[in-house]
């Protein structure tokens, strides 16, 4: 059932057009509002598929309608109804993010046409933010021990804002999943998720690599070249590793943080730059603020949301969900039967010590794939995955 909302100050209107609805589609609900302001509290408390909006009303007019309802329901597609002096007004609506207007009085075809194709635009509005909502196989998170579920649920709530995150855990935990979850289910997901690996470049040029440079400003620079932060304007910014940044980086991307802007290296030129950033690390930062080698303020700035990943030894009811995942994940990759792993297998596997955490248990999957026999057993693990 498609619910439709007409918007409409003249009653005989109002009835024509809601007869003429109805009737053409018995899944055409249509509810009626005899102007603006009224029309606004029904949108604010009830879920419609299509609007159908006078543009001259008293209390509050067409356009003033338009405006509200796309601040609080922008996916809502709206048509406006003009009169004949309103055609200029009707237009400009258009910019303003109407689906479409109708002139007064309304020729039954295009009337009809437009409440359909309206209709069809809502429903691939809604499949599209289903689309967005699920995450790429490559970045999904396996699991449902307590501690992953919590972690799942904090990016339900936490990805469609902008607030910044700041994930911690120990090496080959699955940091940059989280924050991949979080970019593909926020509402910059069309935009570019930036990674850098602050530990993987040299202190001296992470500067360079995160804002840029213009030619000239150091040997090697050959000419300007923009930074990951200009890469990802409009997305997101992934910074792994934060704890390995040098001091003097730390101070720029305080400064980007509080106001929004970067500077090149070797340049006064600002930049103006809208960028979400996700931090993580395998230190612990307040340690590292005691011994001066991380800013508190910076700290505090990244940290508005803080995501533990817990170590794989702190969720071995995982193991066996992982181990699926992964003989899947490998077989595709290789091209090869999907092995399968025997229940004592995957004990064994459950009790080991896993300081290399998931990165390890992955390789170990793979190794006992390619070694061991069509039915990995607990023998094979004791020849291949002896720790």
């Amino acid at each position: 059932m498609s619910k439709i909302l007409l918007i409409e100050d003249e009653a005989a209107i109002r009835r024509v057009l809601k007869k003429i609805i109805s009737e053409e589609n018995d899944n055409y609900q249509v509810e009626e509002a005899e102007d603006g302001l009224i029309g606004v509290d029904m949108i604010s408390k009830s879920d419609y598929d299509l609007i159908l909006c006078d543009i001259k009303m008293p209390k509050m007019d067409g356009v003033e309608v338009l405006e509200k309802v796309k601040k609080i329901k922008p996916e809502i597609p709206i048509v406006m109804l003009s009169g004949h002096g309103d055609l200029d007004t009707a237009v400009n609506t258009m910019r303003l993010g109407a689906f479409d207007y109708i002139s007064k009085p309304p020729d039954l075809n295009r009337l009809l046409n437009t409440v359909r194709n309206a209709l069809d635009k809502k429903e691939l509005v809604v499949e599209n933010k289903i689309l967005k909502k699920k995450v790429s196989k490559k970045y999904e998170m396996i699991g449902n021990s307590e501690a992953i579920s919590n972690i799942k649920s904090i990016i339900e709530k936490v990805a469609p804002t902008d607030a910044r995150v700041l994930i911690t855990g120990e090496n080959g935990t699955g940091k940059e999943l989280v924050a991949h979850w979080l970019h593909e289910k926020s509402e910059r997901t069309k935009a570019p998720l930036v990674e850098v690996n602050c530990a993987a470049i040299p202190s001296e040029l992470i500067e360079s690599e995160l804002f840029g440079h213009v030619k000239g400003s150091f040997t090697g620079a050959n000419k300007d070249r923009a930074g990951k932060f200009e890469a990802a304007n409009g997305g997101t910014i992934f910074l792994d590793e934060i704890g390995d940044m040098s001091l003097s980086a730390q101070a720029k991307v305080l400064r980007a943080l509080q106001e929004n802007k970067i500077s090149r290296v070797g340049s006064d030129k600002d930049i103006k730059v809208n960028v979400r950033v996700i931090a993580a690390t395998n230190k612990n930062l307040k340690q590292e603020i005691e011994k001066g080698k991380f800013r508190e303020d910076l700290y505090h700035r990244l940290a508005v949301i803080l995501i533990k990943v817990p170590s794989l030894n702190d969720r071995r009811e995982d193991i066996p969900l992982l181990i699926n995942f992964f003989s899947n994940q490998i077989a595709s990759e290789q091209g090869t039967g999907v092995k399968t792993f025997s229940a004592n297998a995957i004990k064994l596997l459950q009790n080991y010590d896993w300081t290399g955490n998931i990165r390890e248990l992955r390789n170990i999957v793979e190794r006992l794939i390619i070694l061991g026999e069509k039915e990995v057993s607990e023998k094979d693990v004791k020849l291949f995955a002896s720790k």
